[in-house]
């Protein structure tokens, strides 16, 4: 996969796009990242990328010009015959899901502009972008740290990139609920003991902990999840028992 991200401050993604998972990943040839500040595609020596609103009001809007430059000029990069998906980062876009990653990490070329103040010239959002996407129902000073989180989230889905395949199939979201609790040596500590059936061998017993343990996590924390997981009779049967119980 190629990721092109378009800011005005390239310098924020160093660290994160050279450490860990992302470094790794681009290691071993499943991603690569270019960062691009769209700055250089301004048509005006003092490389202006805003100006006021028409109409009036607070603040600055970026101008379509250098951004739909900019973006032509990373998806005529592209050695993919599918077009780009272009993301604009935006706290009125699709809230971010893992679903949403699990689509994004399908794709050949991800093009995610980052925006700063007051927001964008609708027509980028209009003739533009494929998606607007927002993570969460707050505001930002700008994108590149949305930017950053849904790099991590799609890379790590990317084959080969966790090295197990079965390490994300079993993250939180990804079945639909919140992920079960997890156990590591020593078996017990400070007289706290790892579940009996953990330590069994029964593989069968295990996924059937596993499973009902994070539907009971589910239950607890996030039940509005359940309502759009189809559940086995056994697992309702648990649903109800913890009902009674509260």
């Amino acid at each position: 996969m190629k990721v092109d991200i378009l800011s005005l401050f390239p310098e924020m993604f160093s660290g994160v796009l050279h450490s860990s998972i992302l470094k790794k990943a681009q290691e071993k040839g499943a991603v690569s990242f270019t960062v691009t500040d769209f700055r250089d595609y301004a048509d005006n020596k003092h490389r202006k990328v805003d100006d006021y609103p028409y109409g009036g009001g607070a603040g600055m809007v970026l101008a379509p010009q250098p951004i739909f430059d900019a973006a032509a000029a990373a998806a005529a990069k592209s050695t993919s015959l599918k077009k780009p998906r272009i993301v604009l980062m935006c706290p009125q876009g699709e809230r971010f899901s893992q679903r949403k990653a699990e689509e994004l990490a399908k794709e050949d070329h991800l093009i995610i502009i980052c925006g700063h103040y007051e927001g964008y010239d609708e027509r980028i959002r209009q003739h533009l972008v494929t998606d607007e996407i927002s993570i969460g129902d707050y505001v930002l000073t700008g994108g590149e740290l949305g930017a950053m989180v849904i790099v991590d989230a799609v890379t790590r889905l990317i084959p080969d990139v966790l090295g197990n395949e079965e390490s994300h199939q079993q993250d939180s979201f990804s079945t639909g609920m919140l992920e079960h609790p997890h156990y590591t040596r020593p078996a017990e500590f400070r007289g706290l003991k790892v579940p009996e059936v953990l330590q069994s061998g029964n593989h069968a017993m295990i996924d059937e902990w596993r499973r009902k343990e994070s539907l009971k996590r589910t239950f607890e924390r996030r039940p509005e999840l359940l309502e759009h997981i189809e559940l086995s009779d056994k697992e309702k049967a648990w649903l109800a028992e913890w009902n009674q119980s509260n």
